[in-house]
């Protein structure tokens, strides 16, 4: 994905704006060809909270690896709110029609229901508007008390600072959780997943801390499943013994070895998942043979 389209409507929220503006940029600045463009029906367009926000009227040429975004706006109901004109909803189809993903954050799901993309599909939106949400787009499933949502390339989520989630969680499946973790540390936030999936990448469920040295020795880890805790410690520049306390309480009682080992499961199950041999898979995550792989998948299981 080189594009991300923000479509700024009145009376945009500027938080569901601004944080997966903030998600996607920080990722351009780590080395990720993103280039963000913001456009609008009649700029400037104001923000909710009074702010006026420049934006073009044409749009860029658009592929299949190409993200459009919808933040979401105040209004007291859906029906109050700006309506998105025909061409804008013709965009959004055919964008997905095409092949590339559409988004929106809060009552920005609005738009994408209008424009037919929530039909048949699982969608979400803030609290206080789902039940209207629901109303004006029946055919729709709309999901409560989860973050975000993704379906068939349509992506929502539920309102304000879970904009960031959603923004997250596609740069997690673009580019790997690691680099995800890195932008959300960026940001200080937590790298959180959505939450109707309780079985997190381990990359993301052991980074809601705000230790650095324990962060520095994670990346390592993420990058080099079998680095010794020695070599590990020497990076950070502390004792084994005291990389060991220091990652133990920010983890949540995750020992190193424990971390390393919980990541090569997981890579090990997705390398099993698609086809590859065990003996292939263990070695790919750093272990001798396929003897290793096999006692800790018994030890999951039970």
């Amino acid at each position: 994905m080189s594009r991300v389209v923000f479509v700024l409507l009145p009376e945009v929220h500027l938080l569901d704006l601004a944080g997966p503006v903030q998600v996607f940029d920080s990722a351009a600045h780590l080395g990720r060809p993103y280039t963000l463009h913001y456009v609008a029906e009649r700029p400037p367009v104001r923000s909710a909270q009074g702010l006026p926000l420049s934006a073009g009227t044409e749009w860029p040429a658009l592929d299949a690896e190409d993200l459009v975004v919808v933040p979401g706006w105040r209004a007291p109901t859906l029906r109050g709110g700006p309506a998105p004109g025909e061409d804008v909803l013709r965009r959004l189809r055919a964008h997905h029609a095409a092949g590339g993903t559409v988004a929106s954050v809060c009552a920005g799901a609005d738009a994408l229901g209008r424009a037919g993309l929530l039909d048949g599909r699982r969608c979400t939106t803030h609290h206080d508007l789902q039940d209207e949400l629901a109303a004006r787009h029946p055919r729709a499933t709309v999901v409560r008390d989860v973050l975000f949502t993704t379906d068939d390339r349509v992506v929502t989520s539920a309102g304000i600072a879970s904009g960031i989630d959603l923004a997250l969680h596609l740069v997690a499946l673009r580019h790997g959780p690691a680099l995800a973790a890195r932008v959300a540390r960026t940001m200080v936030v937590h790298a959180r997943r959505n939450g109707d999936q309780p079985q997190a990448s381990a990359m993301l469920r052991h980074r809601s801390h705000l230790d650095d040295t324990v962060h520095r020795v994670q990346d390592l880890i993420d990058a080099r499943f079998a680095e010794p805790l020695a070599a590990l410690a020497s990076r950070a520049g502390v004792s084994e013994r005291t990389l060991t306390r220091l990652f133990t309480r920010a983890t949540g009682g995750l020992t190193p070895l424990r971390y390393q080992q919980t990541l090569r499961l997981e890579r090990a199950e997705h390398l099993l998942g698609q086809g590859v041999t065990a003996e292939s898979a263990a070695r790919e995550v750093g272990f001798e043979d396929a003897r290793m792989l096999r006692r800790l998948r018994s030890r999951a299981a039970r």
